[in-house]
């Protein structure tokens, strides 16, 4: 199981080696590499210096000033915008698609683009998203996408759309999703120092369902990998772009 593989699809193609499945809770996208400057769709487009300011400013929560400094980047671009950000997702999308292994069953990351999976997802990749699937006997369940906040990803939604999507996903045996329930010790970040969205309805929804597992990722740093809430053991299963390692489910 794999969580917020930002790029690495040379990890990737391990991933699933000796397991019946390979389970990825999204964030397949590089946008900036905030270890290295020098990765992602946007320091290609602008250099490692620009990319370097802009992670100083996000870091210092200085929002405004971050997005200040993306328009007047943009506007010394030939080409659109949204053009040439979609050329750069879909270059890495071939690349992750192709590495993952079959069977593998998918959902959305906050800033991934999900019009595009149908595109690159084989037939040996299954992508749900507010939907459950039984995989080895137990059930599962799949909620994608991100809460709204400043940085403006690509897929974030509401908190009414997102409780409705667990909602649809009800009683289930491992409930998976990209975002953590809101919990602080899984939703503070440590380096980045800062708490990150969770949900509300899927930490209550943890606590009237009781699946054995919630599974996550998302928060690249928490201040805690692992805790119990209630009967539910919740666990973040990332950050795969920085180890490389997948995290196992056994039974």
């Amino acid at each position: 199981m794999v969580s917020d593989v930002h790029g690495n699809a040379r990890d990737l193609a391990r991933a699933g080696e000796g397991a019946d499945a390979l389970i990825c809770l999204g964030d397949l996208v590089l946008f900036l590499d905030y270890a290295d400057h020098s990765r992602g769709i946007f320091p290609d487009l602008f250099g490692e210096e620009n990319a370097h300011r802009l992670v100083e400013l996000r870091t210092a929560r200085r929002f405004e000033e971050a997005r200040e400094l993306g328009r007047l980047l943009w506007d010394g671009v030939d080409g659109d915008r949204a053009t040439l950000i979609e050329q750069g997702v879909r270059k890495q999308y071939a690349e992750l698609f192709a590495a993952f292994p079959a069977p593998t069953y998918a959902t959305y990351g906050n800033v991934d683009m999900p019009r595009l999976w149908p595109e690159f997802a084989g037939p040996g990749t299954t992508v749900l998203d507010g939907e459950r699937v039984e995989i080895g006997g137990r059930v599962f369940g799949f909620v994608g996408g991100g809460l709204k906040t400043p940085m403006r990803t690509p897929y974030e939604i509401s908190d009414e759309e997102y409780a409705a999507k667990i909602e649809a996903v009800g009683e289930v045996d491992v409930l998976c999703t990209h975002i953590p329930p809101e919990v602080p010790e899984l939703v503070y970040d440590t380096v980045a120092r800062r708490f990150e969205r969770g949900s509300r309805a899927l930490l209550d929804a943890i606590r009237r369902t009781r699946p054995r597992y919630a599974l996550f990722g998302h928060v690249h740093q928490p201040l805690a990998r692992r805790m119990r809430v209630g009967a539910t053991e919740c666990v973040n299963v990332g950050h795969f772009a920085g180890t490389g390692k997948p995290w196992a489910l056994e039974w």
